[in-house]
């Protein structure tokens, strides 16, 4: 239960990704939010604004599969409402797309191909799989013995020793992914709420209850309390040094974002390889493929381990790995191949360490008043509708109505 149901609300938002954003987008929608008895402040601690980590930096994956169950159920169909509302398709892309499993093996374009995984750290699978059940003339007979939809033409059919969809139709789409969390920032900022840039140095707790949040400011350098009644941890994988307690860890995940030429038609699919290197023997690399509106394709690799840093604004790009996964998805697409490479980027998805999550609700054993949303790895963007939904309800009416989420619950892993 959320106290002080009916009085002043002063709700502090850490962290400007897309849980906090959504979350800040869902309590201006509330329909008891008024201006003129709760402020909202999200506060983000990177000096460029909104969705500079995962949030900026992912697929943009939304689908019916992916898990945990219980949040998707709401995110999907909060997806579809947004888009609907908001004109999702112009303003972040909003589309369905196919989605499938492909499996061949790469044309040998140079001597070295690396796997794909950072330097200075090992490799972590991404899991995004988790909550699933020559010339180029096209032959039709080879295609349907093979799989290969009739519009999937920009992975070479000669490569292809599969494809199989790994969903019905209708059931996985897609966002740009800084474009949404952006957007929803923006939208919220619309209805009143504030964005503040600058780094949270503490929780300020007093008898039991949340009062408020040290800051320091980007621009002044200058350090500030700010009340609160509300406090909302969304910093993903910063979240710890907000409240060391949380277990949660980071993941990071390189990718790549090309531009085919003009002239080239990329269909939406989305894809999950299995590339045999021609010159590894033995060796598979397994990059996402996703295929974006406007002429552009966004690729990534596996997870490593490295080193989070203090700051979104300080995570380094491996420019090898990057280079790796572009030869990777150049090796089965003349078009990816001679594409132009527009973006070499890096990100941290946040884990919870024991299993399961992410974490989603109020932490009163810990103080009256704050509430955790973190841990949703690679389908924060996926979860985010569904995890600032169940929120807004808990801090407006005291309850989460939309889903049952008492498996998220903090209680269950602090």
């Amino acid at each position: 239960m959320s106290d002080n149901i009916g009085s002043r609300k002063e709700i502090i938002i850490i962290g400007g990704g897309i849980i906090g954003c959504s979350t800040a987008y869902q309590l201006t929608r509330h329909p008891s939010f008024s201006p003129s008895t709760t402020t909202i402040k999200v506060i983000e601690a990177s000096k460029h604004g909104p969705a500079q980590g995962a949030s900026g930096k992912a697929g943009g994956l939304v689908a019916k599969w992916a898990y945990p169950k219980e949040l998707v159920a709401v995110s999907f169909t909060e997806h579809v409402r947004l888009a609907e509302e908001h004109n999702g398709k112009d303003r972040w892309g909003w589309r369905f797309v196919g989605c499938g499993s492909w499996e061949g093996k790469g044309a040998l374009l140079s001597k070295d191909s690396d796997t794909g995984v950072g330097a200075g750290g090992r490799r972590k699978s991404l899991e995004k799989k988790v909550g699933l059940d020559g010339t180029r003339a096209s032959d039709p007979v080879s295609r349907q013995r093979k799989g290969l939809p009739k519009d999937l033409l920009w992975v070479d059919e000669n490569l292809t020793h599969s494809y199989s969809s790994m969903a019905p139709d209708g059931d996985t789409a897609q966002v740009h992914p800084f474009l949404f969390t952006t957007s929803m920032m923006d939208l919220a900022i619309e209805k009143g709420a504030e964005l503040i840039s600058g780094r949270v140095t503490g929780l300020d707790i007093s008898d039991g209850q949340v009062t408020g949040v040290t800051l320091v400011h980007n621009n002044s350098g200058q350090k500030e309390t700010l009340p609160a009644t509300h406090v909302i941890i969304a910093a993903g994988a910063w979240s710890p040094s907000i409240l060391p307690s949380l277990p949660i860890s980071a993941t990071r995940a390189h990718s790549v974002t090309i531009h085919p030429k003009p002239s080239v038609t990329i269909a939406p699919y989305v894809l999950f390889t299995e590339i045999a290197l021609p010159d590894r023997r033995g060796v598979t690399v397994s990059p996402e493929i996703y295929a974006r509106p406007g002429n552009e394709v966004y690729a990534c690799g596996p997870g490593d381990d490295s080193f989070l840093p203090k700051n979104v604004d300080d995570v380094l790009v491996d420019e090898a790995a990057c280079d790796a996964i572009q030869k990777h998805v150049a090796s089965i697409s003349p078009e990816l191949r001679e594409g132009t490479v527009h973006k070499r980027q890096a990100c941290f998805l946040p884990t919870v360490e024991t299993g399961g999550g992410p974490i989603v609700g109020a932490a009163s054993y810990i103080a009256q008043g704050l509430f955790i949303a973190t841990g949703h790895t690679c389908w924060g963007i996926c979860n985010a509708p569904g995890t600032a939904k169940a929120l807004s309800e808990l801090i407006m009416d005291g309850s989460i109505k939309c889903a049952n989420l008492k498996r998220l619950n903090p209680s269950n892993f602090l």
